[in-house]
């Protein structure tokens, strides 16, 4: 009974990854969708992200937002996103120690 549904859980998760593997290539999306397709990780991105933004110190919350604006700043400099992380890090340590 455990492996039939292991197995069931298998297929319900995988379909959904596997199915697009197939349909995309064939498919032909106007310019419209394509562009919007590709903010889609960049958007998910931000999502996840800006909630850990704003509880870095919870008493604090402005020092998060500062890390967050030089991470966005370093990256519109052109910076590696090692070095953004790294920077955007290293600010957060240096404003909560402060």
């Amino acid at each position: 009974m455990i492996i039939a549904m292991i197995l069931g859980m298998f297929i319900v998760t995988m379909l959904p990854r596997l199915i697009p593997v197939f349909i995309v290539e064939k498919v032909q999306f106007r310019p419209w969708v394509n562009r919007w397709l590709l903010a889609i990780p960049y958007a998910a991105l931000g999502a996840l992200i800006f909630p850990g933004v704003l509880s870095v110190v919870p008493d604090r919350p402005f020092v998060g937002l500062l890390g967050g604006i030089i991470a966005i700043l370093l990256s519109l400099i052109g910076l590696n996103v090692v070095f953004v992380v790294i920077g955007s890090i290293l600010s957060v340590f240096i404003m909560v120690n402060l």
